[in-house]
């Protein structure tokens, strides 16, 4: 799969909701992350800026935080998706949110190295998806993640004025 030319997973959210700090595609702030459908795993790639740093060489631990929720977020997408006999771009792409975060960071991230975040399925109903999620960085597993995605709640897409 070519990534640069493969519409990513958070392209399919409907324009309401495609505006995530971290892959927001109608967010200029955005930190934009891709994730692709890669087999039975969603793959994002992502090189943090200079401005990320924790300590000098390092990367912030709330910045690697964001990216595994978001990108489990994607993964539960792609998941609920596959359930139902669709694929990402089939339709608009459900969108889930963040009911349970676990962040392990097993050693430090260096800082101007490309990041690959890989996500999959562990436990998967009509509700929710159970992800388990790894950063690595230069091939070294420098983060390890569980998050807890379930449907957005119908209240979340009601503005008021």
């Amino acid at each position: 799969m070519n990534e640069s030319t493969t519409p990513a997973i958070q392209d399919f959210y409907p324009d309401d909701f495609a505006h995530c700090f971290c892959c927001g595609r109608l967010n200029p702030s955005s930190h934009g992350l891709k994730s692709f459908v890669e087999g039975e795993e969603a793959v994002a790639h992502f090189t943090p800026a200079a401005y990320h740093i924790s300590v000098p060489g390092f990367v912030y631990g709330g910045l690697l935080a964001s990216l595994v929720d978001c990108h489990a977020m994607a993964t539960a997408a792609a998941a609920a998706e596959h359930a139902a006999g669709r694929r990402i771009g089939d339709g608009p792409a459900p969108r889930f949110v963040t009911a349970d975060l676990h962040v392990v960071y097993l050693k430090p991230t260096p800082l101007g190295v490309e990041l690959e975040i890989r996500g999959h399925i562990t436990e998967r109903s009509e509700r929710k998806g159970v992800v388990a999620l790894t950063v690595s960085a230069a091939g070294v597993v420098t983060v390890r993640a569980d998050v807890v995605a379930v449907r957005m709640p119908e209240s979340m897409g009601q503005r008021s004025s």
